[in-house]
This record gives C-alpha cells, structure tokens and sequence, in this order.
C-alpha cells in the first residue's frame, strides 16, 4: 500500500484495490509510503477522524530551479569550451597562439650595404653608393626650338632619309599604296612594326634614288619579268599566288599609309638593299651595312652613289599597274638587268665622279652641280617688243642711278662665297 498524490491511501493486493482515508500516523508534511499488512486494514474497523492537509511544492519548485541554473552553467562552459577549441582547430599545423616574434633568431643575414662590403668602405663611401634623386631643370632648361640647329653626335652620323609625301588622290595614291602594302606583306608580314617600316624605307629611298624608277609600283615590280632578275623576290616567285591573311594585310596597309603620308624610318637611313638573315648575297660584303632589324640585314651604297646628295625625294607620280610585269626574256631586258646590280650602280658613281673632277668638276659635294660662268643669253623679243627697246625694258633703267640698283644691294641674292670652292 502507497498513499498517492491526492492524500487517499491505495492498498494493492494482487488485482485488489481500495481506497481508504488517509491514517493520522501519516506525516502530513512529509508523504512516505508505509506498508500495513493488508488483513489489519480491511478487516479490522478503524474510527473515523477528520483529515486535512496542505501538500506543498517547495521542494519540487527548488529542484526545477537548481535544474535551470546546472543547465546554464553547462551551456556556459561549453561556450567557453568551444571559444577555447575553436582557433586551435582552424589554424594551420605551424600556428602557436603563444609564441612571440624574435628578430634575434632570423635564420638569415642581412645583406650587407655596399660600403658595408670588404674593400668598398673608404671614407666618404655612404656618399658614392647614395643614390640621390635627379635636380629639377632650370628656367630654360630641356627647351627645343626647331630653329636652333641640328644636334651633331656619334648617333647622327648616319644619313637620315627626308619624308617622301604622296599627296595625289585618285588612281596614283591608290596604286602606290596597294603597292607599298604588298611588299611590306610578302616581304615582313611576320616582322615586328620596325621591321615593316624598315621595308617601307627602303621602297621610298630607292624611289628618290636616280638609279631606280621614280614611283612606287615601278620600283617593287622593277625586274619582275624575269624569273631571276626581280628586285624583290615575291614579285616572280610566284608568291602572289597566295590569298593574303586579312588581318595581317591590314596591318601592313597601315604602315604603307604613314609612310606615303611622309614618316620616316631613321635607323635604316638611306639603305637601298637588305637580305635576310638566312642567305649572304654576292653583293654584301661591297655595300655599306648599317643595322639588322628583325630577319633583314640592311645596306647603303659605298661612296658618292649612297650620299644623301645623290637622293632627290620629290614624287612625280605616274604610278604604272600594281601588277608584274609580262614575262620578257629578250637581250634589251638581260642588260637592263644587269644594270641593276647594286655593285654596278657603286661603280658607275664612281666613275662619273672621276670624269667630274678631271673636268674641273672635282671640287663638287656629292649631289651639287656647278652653275655655268657664262653670261645669259638676251631673249628673243617679237618685232613690236623690238621696236620699243627689246631687253632694255626689262632692265630696270628708270631706277634711281645709272644702273638702277644702289650700291648697297647690288650684290643680293648672290652667294658671299662659293660653295664649289
């Protein structure tokens, strides 16, 4: 028998069960469950009493509470826990949260300064390795004026090409250009930008040159109707046959369009030949080598055939068909071959220079011709203009004076000293 929540007693025999008032001799403060043999409880008669109590929930009240407070320590703890556990778990093998930097125990040496070395210490040594930032320019200085003259040094010795300006619109401009492009496509389309406007300058050089045709399509295609005595190769090896890369022919029409337009390459000069790197002509070691750019080594006439004297870039135009020429196998055409060979051009230079100074020519720069001593001769007037004077009405002989120019302006426009002497 157990008393239950409800302040009854409930004896349990097997399947038996009554519900009997509660006994005095039960703690009314205290619930405890007594055991009372069964016989005594139902057969024995017990006087009746009044029962009252007032089961209190302190205890339980305490022990949710002290529950609820172990719960919020445990989760305080694991917080902490896991705020401990956390960094160690997430940093890599190497990592010590503890330990402290030591610039003492560097592995490595520093590297000592330059004055700092064995042998370069000597006084004033810190003051030779210090490198200290470039002055400002001064007022006026790093200022060019295009009308001081030209700067003279070892780098400008060589002869710069002028600009050659093809301004003609319509077909000649259309045909150099188409021209200009092809050679600089077939002949560097792989090279880099200075390779292909080395090729261009050489194409315009040998236009102002007086040995060559004087436009562009006349001097690429120069040749071109025989199998070996083209200029350029492309030209009749049968190179044309193949379509062009559209992306590699444009960017060689923009370097034939800023060349007509008058750019000028310097670091080629005034080079009339090159070869690529992979042959070695016949006529290499005669002419004057100036630089290799790219796959092309580049050369100018030796002597008065390669000085800028003898160049003249001025175009004419006339421009023939951007096309080979039709094959042509005859004498006329062998021998204006063979006058092309660039050893044959230095050679006939130098001949006529010999024949001009044995004239009494000799005194010339390259490229000058002497004016003649010998006086003009008086125009031919018609009849009318005879009869009123002729040339002494185009002699000035109303001026102030007898001559008709003042004594301080006589002598204007003429040379101070001749350049030929």
């Amino acid at each position: 028998m157990s008393c239950n929540g409800t302040g009854g007693i409930r004896a349990l025999h097997g399947a038996a069960c009554c519900t009997i008032p509660c006994l005095e001799t039960l703690d009314q403060t205290r619930m405890t469950a007594r055991t009372i043999p069964l016989a005594d409880l139902c057969l024995a008669e017990l006087r009746p009493c009044d029962f009252a109590a007032r089961i209190g929930h302190g205890r339980a009240v305490g022990h949710a509470a002290g529950r609820s407070q172990g719960h919020k320590r445990a989760r305080l703890a694991l917080a902490i826990a896991g705020a401990i556990a956390l960094p160690a778990f997430a940093a890599p093998g190497s990592w010590s949260a503890l330990q402290v930097g030591d610039a003492v125990a560097g592995t490595s040496a520093p590297e000592p300064m330059p004055f700092e070395r064995t042998g370069d210490s000597f006084p004033g040594s810190a003051f030779y390795y210090l490198e200290l930032p470039a002055p400002p320019p001064g007022l006026g200085e790093g200022i060019h004026s295009d009308a001081d003259a030209a700067p003279q040094g070892e780098n400008l010795a060589l002869p710069v090409a002028r600009a050659l300006r093809i301004d003609n619109s319509g077909v000649d401009r259309t045909r150099a250009e188409q021209c200009l492009t092809a050679a600089i496509y077939y002949e560097a389309a792989s090279e880099p930008e200075a390779g292909q406007r080395a090729v261009a300058q050489v194409v315009l050089n040998r236009v102002a040159h007086p040995a060559y045709p004087k436009t562009v399509c006349g001097v690429i295609y120069q040749g071109s109707e025989r199998p070996s005595g083209c200029q350029f190769s492309f030209t009749c090896d049968g190179a044309l046959a193949r379509r062009p890369e559209r992306m590699f022919w444009d960017r060689a029409a923009q370097v034939a369009r800023q060349a007509l337009a008058g750019y000028v390459y310097a670091p080629v000069g005034l080079a009339t030949h090159y070869h690529t790197v992979a042959v070695h002509p016949y006529w290499a070691p005669s002419l004057h080598y100036l630089s290799t750019i790219g796959a092309h080594r580049f050369y100018s006439f030796n002597g008065p055939a390669g000085q800028s004297g003898a160049f003249r870039f001025a175009y004419l135009g006339g421009e023939p068909l951007p096309a080979p020429h039709r094959r042509d196998d005859t004498a006329a055409t062998a021998a204006a071959s063979a006058a092309l060979d660039p050893l044959a051009i230095q050679r006939a230079y130098e001949e006529g220079l010999a024949r001009a100074r044995a004239s009494g020519l000799g005194g010339l720069a390259p490229g000058l011709v002497k004016a003649s001593a010998a006086p003009l001769a008086t125009p031919t007037y018609t009849s009318e203009l005879s009869a009123r004077g002729g040339d002494t009405l185009y002699q000035g002989s109303n001026l102030p004076e007898a001559t008709g120019v003042r004594p301080e302006y006589r002598e204007s426009g003429r040379w101070i000293a001749n350049p030929a002497q």
